[in-house]
């Protein structure tokens, strides 16, 4: 495994800009995340596009708070959240044309939110005409979190103590890999596809969260994402994280990932060997339904 990465003309946020970051969400995470845990029924959850897509009070404020925040640090930046977009979902067409964007999920696994599960996290992305070049995977639980950019290896930071760089897992045999597949987000002839590809797996489940599974498999836990709903709010901050940790992150077709893509499978993997045999064991997903 190489430490080299390639090294673009500057940094998208200065080390202080990062600093004042990291503060700004840990500090809504305090006032409008963690008070709420634990003290919200499923009765007070609204839902969006179906009765599992949760939102709560928490997604509000937290989304409020962070972007106040980063329209101060970043004045000219574009800012949305996940909550602005389910409001005006024209606001995500505009990501791909700014040069600089900042996009929030304010409580990324919502339903363990709102279920008590404390598996749940903050999502900051920063992306350049809709190409991701920062990432940011909170833990309000943990208060830590896994910070990168273009310029940088992926580091695991805690609150007290020295961050350290992570990196993905090595490669393995098809039968020795496990990962997260976001089967239930896909549709129903796709899962049907899916079904009979996870026993040559070690394992495949969800965790209903992104930012979890994304910080899990750039520190080498595991070996893949597979996503077939792509809300840059889910998955911008967490591609960037798992290259600058050492792994790949594109569509199964084999396109680049950015913001602009709305359609198709997304893959990150461990290594460039681990995507290639998972892309080819994972292929069968994307064929054309048979006429019957």
């Amino acid at each position: 495994m190489t430490d080299s990465l390639p090294i673009p003309l500057s940094p998208p946020l200065s080390p202080a800009q990062q600093v004042a970051l990291v503060n700004l969400v840990r500090r809504a995470a305090r006032a409008e995340i963690l008070p709420r845990f634990r003290t919200i029924s499923r009765a007070e959850a609204d839902t969006k596009s179906g009765p599992h897509d949760l939102v709560t009070e928490a997604d509000h404020a937290a989304e409020a708070m962070i972007a106040r925040g980063l329209q101060r640090l970043f004045p000219h930046a574009l800012i949305i959240g996940e909550e602005a977009v389910a409001a005006k979902p024209e606001l995500r067409d505009k990501v791909s044309d700014a040069e600089l964007a900042i996009i929030i999920d304010p409580v990324d696994g919502t339903w363990n939110f709102v279920h008590g599960l404390p598996l749940f996290g903050v999502i900051i992305a920063v992306t350049r005409f809709g190409r991701p070049v920062l990432g940011l995977l909170y833990d309000p639980i943990a208060d830590d979190w896994i910070l990168a950019d273009e310029t940088a290896r992926a580091r695991l930071a805690p609150a007290l103590g020295a961050e350290r760089p992570i990196f993905t897992a090595a490669t393995k045999a098809l039968a020795e890999m496990q990962g997260y597949a976001h089967v239930s987000l896909m549709p129903k002839a796709q899962q049907e596809r899916l079904a009979p590809l996870a026993p040559a797996l070690a394992r495949l489940t969800a965790l209903r969260c992104s930012c979890h599974e994304y910080r899990l498999l750039a520190q080498g836990a595991v070996d893949f994402v597979l996503s077939g709903q792509l809300n840059p709010w889910d998955h911008a901050a967490g591609v960037l994280i798992c290259r600058q940790a050492g792994g790949v992150a594109r569509m199964l077709d084999g396109r680049e990932y950015d913001t602009s893509v709305t359609e198709g499978i997304l893959l990150a993997a461990a290594n460039d060997t681990a995507w290639q045999r998972l892309a080819e064991h994972f292929a069968p997903i994307t064929e054309a339904q048979p006429t019957r």
